[in-house]
């Protein structure tokens, strides 16, 4: 991998009252790169935080501050309402993100949870919190919301806009509830995913786990971190329409009726982290469904961003970009976006990293992302 910049994230640490209490930059899970605009969300809040482009120096390094916190029930109607106290708070887990016609996407994890050890707990009680599996209703969120240029360069949300020829954009979400939604139950009596979903497997126990989005003509991509298949990671492809005010529904796409399309990916029994458009090409980010830290690979799909069919797509029809490297519990790489150096045609990616090291992390509440060369094989 050729790394040729690095890019500062200038977080303001008072903006923290939307997740848990980890701080933001420990758990970003989703990037998206456009103006001088940066989307990242982290996976234990029910938020997304924009940062702003600031300073570019001629030895690759870009600066991003002035960052705003955008709550997603200013624009959704959540699965579960944002409780008084932050740590009652049931994450969204974003793990997505794109942009397209208007509206920005973002997808929540859709994945059980199991309870972790605690260092500081008997072996006994640790036992018992590994047989705890939660549910968390705002994981099930598929949703678009209005995003808007402004004047500076820089992108905003807003919930509804009307349009010059009358029509309105509105902030919506895939029809569902606490327990799941549409996705989920249409999945739940698929013959690859039902024994996943029916048997209450969690993400990191190659479970059902949404871990990437990418949006390209109207078609939604979603990319599963699990199962993993004999190898074969999987994309989730399906089109939606709107269904009242803020509510989206399924649209009849797939075999006999389907409301969704498959495509496995012999990724080296890699799951899949991240998505992202470049052109008709697929840049997929895969690292392992189970609690690992490694190996991460970015591929290329040529020609994946716009499927016409279903599709079964051994090794050698996948193009190896790129290793990415892994510390040993910490730089978990965990989203891609396509990034302009000069602000310009995009020239490469910015790649940012959940559990980051000491050495990426500053005082003020900062963390340094990558900027990678992207292989002229994508070209």
């Amino acid at each position: 991998m050729a790394t040729i910049g690095s890019a500062s994230l200038e977080f303001n640490p008072k903006l923290n009252t939307l997740s848990k209490g980890k701080e933001l930059r420990d758990g970003l899970s989703a990037v998206l790169h456009r103006g001088r605009t940066l989307w990242v969300a982290n996976d234990e809040t029910i938020a997304l935080e924009r940062l702003t482009r600031l300073e570019s120096t001629a030895d690759g390094h870009h600066r991003f501050g002035e960052h705003k916190q955008f709550p997603l029930h200013d624009y959704l109607d959540l699965p579960v309402p944002p409780p008084t106290k932050a740590s009652d708070i049931e994450e969204v887990d974003v793990e997505g993100m794109d942009v397209e016609d208007g509206y920005i996407w973002l997808v929540g994890s859709h994945s059980l949870k199991r309870v972790k050890p605690d260092k500081d707990e008997s072996p006994k009680k640790n036992a018992k919190k590994l047989a705890e599996i939660r549910r968390e209703g705002n994981r099930f969120l598929l949703a678009r919301i209005p995003v808007v240029e402004q004047q500076d360069g820089t992108y905003t949300l807003e919930k509804q806009i009307k349009q010059e020829d009358g029509s309105k954009r509105t902030a919506a979400r895939l029809a569902g509830d606490d327990t799941g939604n549409e996705l989920t139950r249409e999945l739940a009596k698929d013959k690859h995913l039902k024994p996943f979903l029916e048997s209450r497997i969690p993400g990191k126990d190659n479970g059902f786990d949404i871990e990437g989005l990418a949006v390209c003509n109207g078609r939604v991509l979603i990319g599963l971190r699990g199962p993993v298949l004999l190898g074969h990671a999987i994309i989730i492809e399906i089109a939606v329409k709107t269904d009242g005010p803020g509510t989206l529904k399924l649209k009849k796409l797939g075999p006999g009726g389907r409301r969704y399309r498959k495509h496995f990916l012999h990724l080296g029994g890699l799951g899949i982290r991240d998505l992202c458009v470049r052109g008709s090409d697929l840049l997929i980010l895969a690292g392992p469904t189970l609690d690992l830290d490694g190996p991460v690979s970015l591929f290329c799909w040529p020609g994946g961003a716009d499927p016409d069919k279903e599709n079964l797509l051994p090794k050698r029809a996948l193009k190896p970009l790129a290793q990415l490297p892994v510390g040993d519990g910490v730089d978990h790489p965990e989203g891609i976006t396509l990034f302009s150096s000069n602000g310009g045609d995009p020239d490469s990616l910015l790649v940012v990293y959940d559990s980051p090291s000491e050495e990426r992390q500053d005082k003020d509440g900062g963390v340094r992302a990558d900027i990678i060369a992207l292989n002229a094989a994508v070209a």
